[in-house]
């Protein structure tokens, strides 16, 4: 049995998807699956880089498809690239699937599993629905598609019906695999498989041997930190407020490392406000992540609390590897807040809460055991319960489970045949 994955991303590009599923592809073949890659020739950040048509990646087959690289600044141009990377898998699925391959159809971009969904059934592939993000469920939250008008139930109805075609959804938390079942979605074709962080990729590193932390000049700081994507999804007034609080602290700094859409705006208000204790940075590469997520004391993640069922942050993971604290700003109720109050790693505060955030920092600030303790706490929750190697066996068991399944009547029909 072939596995095929298509997400519009892979190694090495460092965004978010591509990092859970090229993780993901290079371990199930270490576990001896035959694993194939369909993603695009560019990077997330990066639209001018034509990668190669194909190349083996740690055992994975990679396939990289055509696809217009105008980059996400524009919106046009994204739904360019959106368009025409959509019509390059329609095309190499309907071509290149065969009889008996299982397609694992990613949500990057949205709305893939419906372009691909009859290729795959008029091929005789079975496919995996991997639910990272939910469109247009995303977008309307977002106000950029109307609930009521026509573009954003069409969206929903396609999307439902390729779910619907598939032999499994997979989500990432019990809040969206309920979301689903109260759409309609039966429970016995969905299952919850968290996200995760590789431990071994990323891992602690210790203040005083951290380079990148006193190449910034930040060694005698307490230092917050922001990693990842700056997206519409995520709140940074909270953070933002609490850090102009705390300006005159001269003992606490914030660093905020990545980009996205959000960027520079966070940038202007910093200048508007001359917010000196915050410094940014560029997304660093990945023999660096460990060090970048390492060089702060306790991170911050961020979610607005009506996305809940639609995406969970996967930055969350990372800082967990890393051993820090988080300071989750969002909804109480929220997956990374109830992982944080049943794991004593960190502590959450809703949005608009600055001046909670910014007492909670002083206190940690103040306390560095009760810090050391936290980041304990992260490095073994993530361990124990978000790591790859639970992540892979999971995958592992469901991969056999289906291809044990789609023996079966090959094997009932030799005995009636003997």
């Amino acid at each position: 049995m072939r596995i095929v994955f298509a997400n519009r991303y892979f190694l090495p590009d460092q965004s978010a998807t591509s990092r859970m599923v090229s993780s993901l592809t290079s371990a199930l073949v270490h576990q001896g699956f035959d694993v194939t890659a369909i993603t695009s020739r560019t990077l997330h950040d990066h639209s001018n880089v034509a990668l190669p048509a194909e190349e083996m990646i740690a055992g994975v087959m990679v396939k990289r498809l055509w696809a217009t690289r105008f980059g996400r600044h524009h919106l046009i141009g994204r739904i360019m690239d959106y368009l025409t990377f959509h019509i390059s898998a329609f095309l190499w699925c309907l071509r290149n699937l065969r009889a008996g391959d299982l397609f694992v159809v990613c949500t990057d971009p949205p709305l893939l599993s419906v372009t691909t969904a009859l290729p795959v059934s008029w091929r005789r592939a079975r496919t995996i629905n991997w639910v990272m993000d939910l469109f247009p469920e995303v977008a309307i939250e977002l106000e950029m598609l109307s609930k009521t008008g026509i573009p954003g139930k069409l969206s929903k109805a396609l999307r439902n019906w390729s779910l619907r075609k598939s032999t499994v959804i997979v989500c990432p938390t019990e809040m969206m695999a309920s979301y689903l079942i109260e759409s309609g979605f039966s429970r016995d074709r969905i299952r919850v498989m968290h996200h995760w962080s590789d431990g071994s990729e990323i891992y602690p590193v210790p203040r005083s041997t951290n380079a990148l932390r006193r190449h910034w000049g930040l060694q005698d700081k307490f230092v917050i930190g922001y990693s990842g994507n700056f997206g519409r999804a995520h709140d940074f007034a909270t953070l933002l407020e609490a850090a102009a609080l705390l300006k005159n602290d001269n003992d606490i700094h914030f660093l905020l490392i990545g980009g996205g859409q959000q960027r520079a705006r966070v940038e202007e208000t910093v200048g508007i406000q001359q917010l000196k204790n915050i410094t940014f940075k560029p997304l660093q590469p990945p023999e660096n992540i460990s060090e970048s997520l390492s060089a702060a004391d306790a991170h911050v993640v961020s979610l607005i609390p009506r996305l809940e069922h639609c995406i969970v942050p996967s930055k969350f993971y990372g800082i967990l590897a890393a051993g820090r604290p988080t300071f989750f700003v969002g909804s109480p109720d929220g997956e990374v807040a109830n992982v944080i109050a049943s794991t004593r790693c960190g502590e959450a505060v809703e949005i608009g809460e600055s001046q909670k955030l910014a007492d909670l920092i002083v206190q940690l600030k103040n306390s560095p055991e009760r810090c050391e303790n936290m980041g304990r706490n992260a490095r073994d929750v993530l361990d124990i319960v978000y790591s790859r190697n639970n992540a892979v066996q999971s995958w592992s068991d469901l991969m056999s489970g289906l291809q044990q399944r789609a023996e079966e009547p090959l094997q009932s029909s030799v005995y009636r045949s003997a």
